[in-house]
């Protein structure tokens, strides 16, 4: 297989270790306002745009504020922990910057638009990282392949011609379902499923490891 020609990241799990931050101050908003958590979850609201895992806390979990409502209570207490600094995974900002270094790179996350931005003015990458796409302006979030399509287009690549690296079941399903070449950094906390896990090209153990696994594609 030919290397690719352009790198799209995902957020969440991958660059960052913030998905069990968010798990916390979703269950901490159901448990203050009236609703009740229920076994899957947690796993069913990851890769969920801003609008749908909002609807779902108020449809699924019963919790009692309107969906906008509870997006921006979750989201405001997600920047308040942003602001002493977004939680980077180790060697993560070293990897995008190797990879920009040989291709067009992009991020295309679940996570809102105002914490995308705090990632990439915390660690310098706004210069290197060629554009950022929230599955909120993208229509749909993943499993939903919508923001990886966006992502490409507005890199100008053909999504046949990226690499994905995904971390999550959803995420995953996503950049496949996109046609692109996937590499998994599977999320300890919330491991994917095997099933789809062994779609992806290549399983990493951290991200850290990803331009050498990009070179072997050459």
């Amino acid at each position: 297989m030919a290397e690719p020609v352009a790198v799209i990241f995902d957020l969440d799990g991958v660059l960052v270790d913030s998905e069990q931050q968010w798990d916390r101050v979703r269950r901490r908003v159901v448990a203050d306002n009236g609703g009740r958590w229920t076994d899957e979850a947690t796993t069913a609201m990851l890769g969920m745009s801003t609008p749908e895992w909002a609807n779902y806390l108020v449809a699924d979990l019963g919790v009692a504020l309107t969906p906008d409502q509870a997006a921006s209570t979750v989201i405001e207490e997600m920047a308040r922990g942003y602001a002493a600094g977004p939680p980077v995974l180790p060697g993560a900002v070293a990897a995008v910057r190797a990879v920009a270094a040989d291709h067009p790179v992009a991020i295309a996350s679940s996570s809102p638009p105002v914490l995308i931005s705090a990632f990439l003015s915390a660690t310098g990458l706004e210069e290197v990282v060629r554009t950022a796409v929230s599955s909120e302006q993208a229509g749909a979030g993943k499993p939903a392949p919508d923001v990886y399509l966006l992502a490409a287009r507005r890199l100008g690549v053909a999504a046949e011609a990226c690499a994905a690296v995904e971390d999550s079941t959803n995420g995953l399903r996503a950049a496949l379902a996109a046609g692109m070449t996937v590499f998994a950094v599977p999320n300890p906390h919330f491991p994917p499923d095997p099933e789809v896990l062994a779609q992806a090209t290549a399983v990493l153990n951290s991200v850290a490891d990803l331009p050498a696994a990009l070179a072997g594609q050459a």
